[in-house]
């Protein structure tokens, strides 16, 4: 089987436990791995015949952005969800991660990777 990652896409959204979490928001970043055959893509040169990662890194924008989930578990399963509907999609990682979970020290990242 073949992928395409996707890293690094960037949302803002109203994801956590806590009422300030839900109320003022914050940033999140999800990469996504999709494992898919694109053998047809490769042979015919035509975005027709692949999973256009354009269209795959807008939805997942959108669902960070018009959700609002008590954990990143939850989110990475709505994500993982929806993209398997909307795409031709063998197996699915997604990695969302929360850089500015409110957890009492400083620290660079939280994240949590599903796989379906």
């Amino acid at each position: 089987m073949d992928e395409i990652a996707i890293t690094g896409i960037r949302g803002f959204g109203y994801h956590g436990l806590f009422e300030h979490e839900k109320k003022d928001g914050q940033e999140f970043f999800v990469d996504i791995r999709i494992t898919a055959d694109l053998s047809t893509s490769g042979q015919s040169d035509r975005i027709e015949s692949t999973i256009d990662y354009g269209k795959v890194a807008i939805r997942v924008k959108e669902l960070i952005e018009t959700n609002s989930f008590n954990l990143i578990e939850r989110l990475a399963e709505v994500i993982a969800e929806r993209l398997k509907s909307e795409f031709a999609i063998d197996a699915i990682e997604v990695t969302v991660h929360k850089p500015n979970a409110p957890v009492g020290i400083d620290l660079r990242d939280i994240s949590v990777t599903i796989r379906r």
